[in-house]
This record gives structure tokens, sequence and C-alpha cells, in this order.
């Protein structure tokens, strides 16, 4: 399946099991406003924020109900100011109540990991290095995690285990040697780029003289990375990994590695403070 045709898909199966969870055989609270009372409800961040989320939380309006009138005043990828009203929701009010949490649930985390990939972009700026996504993503929510991380202006790196190989300290374990590995992933599928994570320069040659197109550096020391660059020559892309958070990125940018990945923008990120307010009430 296409990237975008999956994402497609995946924003249809989030909203439907979020609605599922939260809502269950009925909004038992809702039912205390009339049927026909209609509202107007005001979406704000408390914090600054890059917007993440919209494609979402339109399906689970568009499930509660397509009546309901979404209006956007910002766009994924823009940046939020504190107490910013980016979005005004007009329907049913029971319906509008029965949604919000599951809209903002997928909000405050689709905009948490934009804004630390931005964080973490801006740091990097004026280097050329790009930064990378992992597959250390909230279960459930790998392609929306990723369409975040691109929001906030970092870039994906394989988006699971079919789409790129990454060969690692046990797949050579088991394969007999780098060489092997690199050998039979070329065999399977000649047009996917190959990947190998090193531990030392020993392994680093291994993967060069191996060509693969990828290599990792693996925990290496910054100035482990620069005699990698060094050594590398250009004949393989590097990436860094590992130990990296906001102090040490720039140095390990300045290293002359190609990329840099790092876990942190999908699996340790912080909600974003969001809130829902009826602002208007009015007769259906």
């Amino acid at each position: 399946m296409h990237y975008q045709d999956a994402l497609v898909e995946a924003i249809r199966e989030a909203a439907a099991h979020l609605l599922a969870e939260d809502v269950g055989p009925s909004d038992i609270t809702a039912q205390l406003i009339p049927e026909s009372q209609w509202a107007t409800a005001r979406v704000i961040t408390r914090e600054p924020a890059i917007l993440c989320g919209m494609a979402w939380v339109e399906e689970i309006y568009r499930r509660l109900d397509p009546s309901i009138q979404l209006r956007w005043s910002a766009a994924d990828g823009d940046r939020l100011e504190t107490n910013q009203c980016f979005l005004e929701i007009e329907g049913p009010a029971r319906r509008l109540l029965t949604g919000e949490r599951a809209a903002l649930n997928l909000l405050q985390t689709l905009s948490a990991t934009a804004t630390r990939t931005r964080h973490y972009v801006d740091l990097l700026e004026g280097t050329g290095v790009r930064l990378l996504d992992t597959r250390k993503t909230l279960p459930g929510l790998r392609l929306a995690q990723k369409y975040a991380v691109t929001c906030g202006g970092g870039h994906n790196h394989r988006i699971g285990l079919y789409d790129a190989f990454l060969i690692k300290e046990n797949h050579i374990a088991a394969c007999g040697s780098i060489a092997a590995a690199v050998k039979e992933a070329r065999s399977i599928a000649s047009d996917l780029p190959v990947e190998v994570e090193v531990e030392n320069f020993d392994e680093l040659e291994q993967a060069l003289q191996a060509k693969a197109d990828i290599v990792m550096l693996d925990n290496f020391t910054l100035d482990d990375m620069r005699e990698a660059v060094r050594r590398t020559a250009g004949r393989a892309m590097l990436e860094a990994s590992g130990n990296v958070d906001e102090t040490t990125l720039r140095q390990i940018a300045e290293t002359g590695v190609d990329c840099i990945s790092s876990g942190a923008l999908t699996k340790d990120v912080k909600a974003i403070d969001l809130s829902m307010r009826i602002s208007g009430l009015a007769g259906a």
C-alpha cells in the first residue's frame, strides 16, 4: 500500500478506535444536553506548539455528525502561541462534547511530536544535517507520529520492517558476517536501501567494503564520529544514533555526519496542553 493511502486508512482506524474506547455504548453525560441544542466551541493551546493532527480531528467529528463545521485558523506545521485559538467547532452540542477528548488526545500527542521535532530541527539550523525519527513510536500511532515528525521539519527513517533493511548486531550474528548480510539483502530486494549498524571502526570498514548504502554509528564518541567521517570519505551515508538529546545534538551534527536519528522525537513526548470551551449556544 502506498504511504499516503496507508496514512488515510490509519486516520480512519484511529478515529474509530478512539471513539469506541471513549464513547462505548453511549455518552451518558452528553444526554444532559437537549438534543436540539447547538453550540460553538473554541480550541486553544495553553503553551507554544507546532500544530499537528487536523485530519484526525476532522475524521472524528465527521463520524459523529457530518453537519459539524470545523473552522481552522492554523494548519499542520504552523507555530501556535500561548492562548491562541486555532479552531472553532460548530454543531450539535452533544456531539461537540462527545468528540472533545478523542480529538484533543490526538491533537495534544501529535502536536507534541511535531513541537519536539521542530525544536531539534531549529538546533540543527545551518549544519545541513537531516533529523530522522525511529520506530520507537507510541503503539498504534506509527504513521501518525511519522507524519507529525514531517510537520515539525524532520524526516522519516524507515516506516516499518518492510521498506528498508537495517542490519543490526543480531542479524549479523545470524548471517555470519556483515558482508553476508548485505549480500543477502541485495538478493532479496535490490531496490531497497541497505543500512548497517556498526559499533567500531572494524565493523565500519566491513560495512563500507560490503557497499552498504547507509552506516549507522551506534554510540560513537564525538571524536570517533569525526574519524568515521574521515575514513568513510563519502562512500556511504553516515547516520549517528545514541545519546542524542538537545545538549548533544549540535555537537554531533558538527562532526560531519549526514543525519542523526532520535527516538526521543516520538517515544518521550509530553502532551501539549490544549483546551476546548463552549463559546456560544443557539437553537438548532
